[in-house]
């Protein structure tokens, strides 16, 4: 029998799956020395190291969702680690820019082998990674992902108030 109740909204159950999956992914890097939010730091860094890009704290923000000034406080307490470096954008003396250190690319390897075996078994129901159900649900939250919030929304006509 399915934990889900039975009216559950999209909003509601992509709400429950991204907070089953940060509690998934927290746990399988927690004997790294990394959290869930320091995970997608250190894997967004090492991704855009190999794709010669080094990023600062406003771009790599940006990348992976987060508030910058929490971007911010991650870093530093990655550079505290000895994970990441934080330098002076040479093009931007107000920035930072991030940079892997050499512990911190064996941390992003490892780490990034862990998740992506723990994701493989969360979307086994899909066929795994390389299912073509995985595929397709991919690319549906892109695309949702992709719906600009700056629209102004309009509140379902059950929530406006009527004059009696």
């Amino acid at each position: 029998m399915s934990s889900v109740p039975k009216h559950a909204t999209p909003g509601f159950l992509v709400w429950r799956l991204s907070m089953k999956w940060r509690v998934a992914v927290d746990r399988a890097v927690a004997p790294l020395g990394l959290t869930h939010a320091q995970y997608s730091l250190v894997a967004s860094l090492y991704g855009m190291h190999r794709a010669g890009r080094r990023p600062n704290q406003r771009q790599l923000a940006d990348h992976t969702g987060l508030e910058p000034l929490y971007v911010s406080k991650l870093a530093r307490a990655l550079e505290t680690a000895g994970v990441v470096d934080r330098t002076r954008d040479p093009a931007d003396p107000r920035a930072v820019q991030l940079s892997l250190t050499q512990d911190g690319r064996e941390v992003a390897r490892r780490a990034i082998r862990i998740v992506q075996g723990l994701l493989d078994q969360l979307l086994e129901p899909l066929g795994g990674l390389a299912g073509e159900r995985t595929e397709a649900f991919t690319n549906e939250l892109a695309t949702l992902l992709d719906v600009p919030l700056d629209t102004p929304l309009d509140p379902p006509a059950e929530f406006t108030s009527h004059p009696d």
